[in-house]
């Protein structure tokens, strides 16, 4: 009899570097965290954050940039020094929480260089009189001045690697990996634009070369034979100046024989335009960087890691099935569901909840050094989860009646469902989905679409029972006499007073959900630059509209995450007219034209003509709807944008913690 399983016999398949066997070719990307605290180890919530995924079945889960040598190495307030003695108690117990799992447990060593001791997008102070140290001698943007660094540093910094890995090793960690991407040191000196040396360290890719084979080599000793070593490397740097792919293919022609995989990454932090390369955006296809570790496989016989916004299943077998790459590692894609390499070995990848791309984690981390994840509120509460504090069934089964079938409705539903309580759920409409069904012909939100479809399956498979096309109303949840309701019946848009809005051509959110193409015209102005005002540019540019937004309020998408904002400057630029500070007046009309007369803080007057007037100015509450809502219950709980219109991320918080509260 045929086997069944391994689903995806390419993708599941042990694999072994060095002498350790990995036990699938899923694994969880270098990844830091903002949790650990001052003296700087990794407290109980931090290591949960990776066990949570070494238990979700990935083969390996790695610690990310652990700094080799804190007085000239330290970029972040919250980083792990490995050179302090005092980090090896909690890396010992993080290598056992990952390796309890069946996982393979790997540190990640870095080193600043010339973004040590600096401020930086998390950091905003720096050591007192430290000094920095870079490939060559330079005053960076914020006038502070790099030191070129002198053999004895580098020798220095040499050991230290080799300090580091043995110290990792000794904590238990499987496998060392070294940071030689992104712009960070060993990066720095492989860049030909960042390391134009004079000496035995610089110029030729030969001499570029020279002190990152220097620290492989010191890693190799101090860990011995056998012991793998990951090399992640930029495939391209993407910048004017700096390395291509053909490069990049050099330089793993010399790594690969010193390490055991060689991890291809892109890009450079530092540089926005790079940046959401590196970590892709939902305006690249999945899999976008996946190019440059085939190019660098066929080139060598290293075992090759690719990595770039991945999160089927499917696909990642192809990569692996077809010989793109032979491990695929995720980061993003394990928070929206740590879960993802054992569905996917238990054939239920249709319950995958996939990565939207959103960069709420990244924002969260930059703004409040916590981590969240827009679509799994587990994410910065692990220890939670793994404790079952939140997960615990019930010991009072109660009937809970859910108003609402969107994103913060499902997710509620299915949450008090899996607790043991009975729920039915109450949809007005046909579709469940709420505001996310007027993006679903958007393709830069498929992943946030299918999140809803996985959303749906979920709350099905545990009991949920839905009822499409009957609105629960307060009279009518009060007549049911449920032991607890929750109100997610969204928000309606909010429409300001301005005279002309009630034409033809003026169009409102409902616009979205047909077929645009149709709908909108050629010359589109859209009132409101906000992230709906904003995202919605992007796709009627897509489809060949000449876009113009209008905005109010000082700056434009305001409400966006801090990189997702970055990745829709890139793709509105040139495309797409933004005026801020701009208030519209009044829309006159004539054969189906509109002119949109606005006018701006220095008081002067603009006229726009548009075929058609697309109207995204926010949400509001119904107030007086939730205050009847809430006499129609003993509890009664109300989430999403019922509560205040805000974006996915806080419905599914909301609606996670109002179940665990029933």
């Amino acid at each position: 009899m045929s086997k069944r399983y391994p689903v995806y016999p390419h993708l599941l398949s042990p694999i072994k570097l060095g002498g350790v066997t990995y036990r699938n070719r899923l694994f969880a990307s270098p990844t830091s965290n903002p949790q650990s605290c001052p003296p700087e180890y990794l407290t109980a919530d931090l290591r949960a954050f990776f066990e949570l995924r070494a238990k979700g079945g990935a083969a390996s889960v790695c610690l990310g940039d652990t700094i080799v040598d804190t007085p000239t190495g330290k970029t972040h307030p919250y980083k792990m020094f490995i050179d302090d003695p005092a980090s090896v108690p909690s890396l010992s117990a993080l290598a056992r929480d990952i390796r309890k799992h069946g996982a393979v447990a790997s540190l990640e060593l870095t080193h600043g260089g010339k973004f040590a001791n600096v401020p930086n997008f998390i950091s905003r102070t720096r050591e007192e009189g430290a000094t920095v140290y870079g490939p060559v001698d330079e005053v960076n943007k914020d006038g502070i001045k790099i030191r070129e660094m002198p053999e004895e540093i580098i020798l220095r910094l040499v050991g230290a690697f080799g300090a580091g890995a043995a110290r990792a090793k000794a904590c238990g960690f499987n496998m060392i990996s070294l940071h030689g991407g992104h712009g960070w040191l060993i990066h720095q000196f492989l860049s030909p634009a960042q390391n134009t040396r004079k000496d035995q360290y610089g110029g030729s890719l030969e001499n570029r070369l020279r002190f990152p084979l220097m620290i492989i080599e010191s890693v190799r000793r101090a860990v011995g034979p056998g012991h793998p070593i990951e090399f992640r490397l930029s495939g391209a740097e993407f910048t004017d100046d700096g390395y291509d792919l053909a490069e990049s293919v050099e330089m793993a022609k010399a790594i690969a024989p010193l390490v055991d995989l060689v991890h291809v990454s892109a890009g450079i932090h530092d540089n926005p335009e790079t940046f959401t390369i590196t970590h892709p955006s939902m305006f690249l296809p999945h899999g976008t960087n996946v190019f440059l570790a085939e190019a660098i496989k066929k080139a060598i016989d290293t075992p090759v890691a690719c990595i770039g916004g991945l999160s089927d299943p499917e696909q990642m077998e192809e990569i692996v099935a077809s010989g793109k790459a032979d491990v695929v590692e995720m980061s993003r894609a394990l928070m929206a569901d740590p879960f993802l390499p054992r569905k996917a070995a238990e054939g239920r990848a249709e319950e995958i909840v996939k990565c939207i791309r959103c960069f709420t984690c990244m924002h969260q981390l930059s703004s409040t050094r916590d981590m969240k994840c827009a679509l799994n509120p587990v994410i910065g509460r692990e220890r939670e989860y793994l404790l079952g504090g939140q997960i615990a069934v019930s010991e009072d089964r109660k009937r809970v009646l859910v108003a609402g079938g969107g994103p913060a409705g499902l997710h509620a539903a299915a949450e008090a469902a899996k607790r043991g309580h009975e729920v039915t759920l109450y949809e007005k409409s046909g579709r469940l989905g709420g505001l996310l069904n007027y993006e679903r012909h958007v393709p830069f939100k498929a992943d946030l679409h299918d999140f809803i479809r996985t959303s749906e399956a979920k709350a099905r498979k545990v009991g949920v029972k839905i009822l499409l096309g009957e609105e629960l109303t307060p009279e009518g949840a009060y007549r049911k006499s449920p032991h607890a309701l929750i109100v997610a019946v969204g928000a309606k848009p909010f429409v300001p007073s301005i005279p002309g809005l009630d034409a033809p051509q003026v169009l409102g959110i409902d616009a979205l959900a047909g077929d645009i193409g149709k709908t909108f015209g050629h010359k589109v102005v859209i009132l409101g630059g906000g992230l709906v005002g904003c995202e919605t540019a992007v796709h009627l540019a897509d489809i060949g509209r000449e876009v113009t937004v209008i905005e109010i309020a000082k700056d434009w998408a305001a409400d966006a995450p801090r990189f997702h904002k970055d990745a829709l400057r890139k793709v509105l630029r040139d495309r797409v007219k933004i005026w801020t500070n701009t208030r519209v007046r009044e829309i006159s009309h004539e054969n189906l034209r509109s002119l949109v007369r606005a006018v701006g803080a220095d008081g002067k007057e603009w006229v726009f003509a548009a075929d058609s007037v697309f109207v995204a100015t926010g949400f509001k509450s119904d107030e007086a709807l939730i205050d009847e809502y809430r006499r129609a219950a003993p509890l009664v709980f109300v989430i999403g944008d019922a509560s205040a219109p805000g974006q996915v991320a806080q419905a599914v918080e909301q609606a996670y913690y109002a179940a665990a509260d029933i």
